[in-house]
């Protein structure tokens, strides 16, 4: 079944093809099923896939397919080939998984809204590039995913486009991730220039042999592709665009922030684990940064109103936590993390979209409020997700993979005391936003009245989603849980290092222990302000400090450098110059030269030739005619006149 590899990320593609050329064609119910039935293809070839190598684990773990030779010039031969092991295989697992549920929500989310073939052309094209970048041997094709992701991100935040303030929150997550992009293609050509090949495996090997612990190269190298990876994964500095990201319609958001696009950061670091080990310094920098980011946009998430943008800002603070585990070379607990926080936060956004949608389309999470018995399912679900993100102990599975980061946070000599302190405040802080936003929209004073018909295609993808938040941790449980399971990071261990016997089962224990009580004491202390006194929140923003710091947590710090230092000045550049500068260079340089010459050649001095001998053509013609005079005295006397002239120059030459 593993010849079949090719296809997983074919059906998307084909999907998007099909609805792009002849959507217009279709009728709504051809387009369900086309933009449906192709990511539902891909997961099932995923599922036949898994089982496979599973079962009948191939040579070494690992499977190439080899599609194509792209180019040949000398020893650069970069082919197009697709490259499975333990680690793409989860990828494509949740990618084609989670993405055919949400699709699958989007089937009643999307009726009726104009430019439906659109919508699900993109999506399917979304899936199709995410899939393409994890399952890439060679950088050039990951690179390849890599920018098929930031187009259709694009067009997807701007799905709604006749909104001025859409087309703006799609330019803004064009134009920074472009700043990181621009490290990455560098990087790319660093590591070519160096090691003479960007396939990943052979890079990995080569990285190791040539560059010691600590070269330039390797730290210049490593840096330029976590420029590349914070822009994607929306981190510090470059996390000022996924907020506005949540401008697109929901299933998109739930697209980006669980299965596809912003993972892909983590991803590129995972797979390129053995760049950083010998970049410590890079290493390092990706632990802070997680640290850094999940600090912030836990505060900044606890300052927001519109439901979207809480979610948003908790997508980027989970991220954190994966650069974290990365940080610290802890690459498979960063991937169960991945894995749980997409069932969780795939739920949390498609909950947030039924609530939305039963609503009429409301998003403020202050006019909301009562509605957990006129919602059930939406309660329960909201209630799961939030808990599987708070990372409530024993029960979800947010708890089992957050408790592992935090555990090889703490025992791994790349940790420190610090980064595990920040790490714990971020639990911290999650469970007060996540439990917030729940207390909010469910309980209190009903401030909508609500729509109760649910669609079994809103309802379905939930009843899964909800199950995967708490099922899904038993697939890697700590020794203190019953003896541990180790089913995840036994399948993974052959693809990325796995670091189980750091210390004494004791002192894991306690860590789990603290982690839990913090998770505890966050959701205790939601209660108490939100439920029990919730004018508490009016007199701790009371004082102008205080209200000064909410009003930059809620834009986000780095929002407003964002603005300061790119809109601003291109903003006062426009003004300044009216038009692009390079078009007044252009205008100097070309055109005005070029018109000068056309007036003082009106008249065209080329033509001017030409009708010359036009004239004297037709000053001959004009004296020949008269000599046409019809006399034949005329015509006699030139004859003999002729005559004797040619005698005359005969007689001439032969002297």
């Amino acid at each position: 079944m593993l010849e079949l590899l090719w296809l997983i990320p074919a059906f998307p593609l084909a999907g998007f093809v099909l609805l792009a050329v002849f959507g217009e064609r279709l009728k709504p119910r051809a387009i369900m099923w086309v933009g449906v039935g192709s990511i539902g293809l891909s997961a099932l070839i995923t599922g036949l896939v898994t089982a496979t190598f599973v079962v009948s684990p191939p040579t070494g773990h690992r499977y190439i397919q080899v599609l194509w030779t792209w180019m040949a010039v000398g020893e650069f031969t970069p082919v197009v080939a697709f490259y499975l092991d333990a680690l793409s295989l989860v990828m494509i697992s949740v990618i084609t998984g989670v993405g055919f549920l949400i699709h699958l929500y989007s089937i009643e989310y999307m009726r009726g809204e104009e430019g439906y073939r659109r919508f699900f052309a993109y999506m399917n094209l979304f899936v199709a590039a995410m899939l393409i970048l994890v399952l890439a041997d060679d950088l050039v094709v990951l690179f390849v995913g890599w920018e098929g992701v930031g187009l259709c991100s694009y067009l997807l935040i701007g799905y709604w486009y006749g909104d001025p303030n859409n087309g703006a929150a799609a330019r803004k997550a064009f134009i920074v991730n472009r700043i990181g992009d621009t490290a990455f293609l560098i990087g790319l050509f660093m590591l070519v220039a160096h090691l003479g090949t960007l396939n990943i495996q052979d890079l990995m090997v080569r990285a190791a042999d040539q560059w010691p612990m600590g070269s330039g190269l390797a730290v210049a190298a490593a840096a330029l592709l976590l420029g590349g990876a914070v822009g994607k994964s929306a981190q510090i500095p470059l996390q000022v665009w996924l907020p506005d990201a949540m401008a697109g319609p929901t299933p998109v958001s739930a697209l980006i922030h669980a299965a596809t696009m912003v993972t892909a950061g983590m991803y590129l670091i995972a797979r390129t684990h053995v760049l950083y080990d010998l970049a410590p310094p890079v290493q390092a920098a990706v632990a802070t940064i997680g640290a850094l980011t999940l600090l912030l946009a836990g505060l900044s998430a606890l300052t927001q109103r519109d439901i979207k943008r809480v979610l948003a800002f908790s997508t980027i603070s989970q991220i954190g936590y994966m650069f974290l585990a990365l940080g610290v070379g802890a690459e498979s607990s960063a991937l169960f993390h991945f894995m749980t926080h997409a069932f969780f936060k795939a739920l949390l956004f498609l909950t947030a979209g039924l609530v939305i949608l039963s609503l009429h389309h409301e998003q403020d999470l202050f006019r909301m409020g009562g509605l957990r018995r006129d919602l059930p399912l939406a309660f329960w679900s909201m209630v799961i997700g939030a808990a599987s993100l708070a990372g409530v102990p024993l029960i979800t599975a947010g708890a089992f993979s957050k408790d592992w980061i935090l555990w090889e946070v703490w025992s791994s000599p790349k940790g420190s005391p610090w980064l595990w302190s920040a790490g714990l405040i971020g639990v911290g802080l999650t469970a007060l936003y996540s439990f917030r936003m729940v207390f909010l929209v469910f309980f209190g004073e009903r401030k909508t009245q609500p729509m109760r018909s649910v669609s079994p295609a809103l309802s379905l993808p939930l009843g899964v989603l909800s199950v995967l938040s708490i099922a899904g941790g038993w697939l890697e449980l700590p020794s203190t849980f019953f003896g541990g399971v180790s089913i995840f990071s036994r399948f993974v261990e052959t693809a990325l290092p796995v670091h189980t016997e750091h210390g004494l089962a004791s002192q894991e224990l306690i860590v789990e222990t603290i982690v839990g009580v913090v998770a505890i004491m966050g959701i205790a202390l939601a209660y108490l302000i939100f439920v029990h006194r919730p004018q508490a929140v009016a007199e701790v923003v009371k004082p102008e400090p205080v209200r000064k710091v909410r009003d930059i947590l809620i834009r986000g710090p780095f929002n407003l450098l964002y603005d300061r230092l790119i809109v601003r000045p291109l903003a006062w550049a426009a003004r300044a110059s009216k038009t692009d500068p390079f078009d007044r260079v252009y205008d100097r340089l070309i055109i005005r030269p070029f018109l000068w010459v056309a007036q003082v050649n009106q008249a065209d001095l080329i033509d001017q030739f030409y009708d010359a001998i036009a004239h004297i053509g037709e000053t001959i013609h004009e004296l020949l005619l008269r000599l046409q005079t019809g006399h034949v005295r005329w015509y006699t006397a030139v004859l003999a006149g002729g005559s004797v002239a040619m005698i005359a120059i005969i007689l001439a030459t032969r002297e």
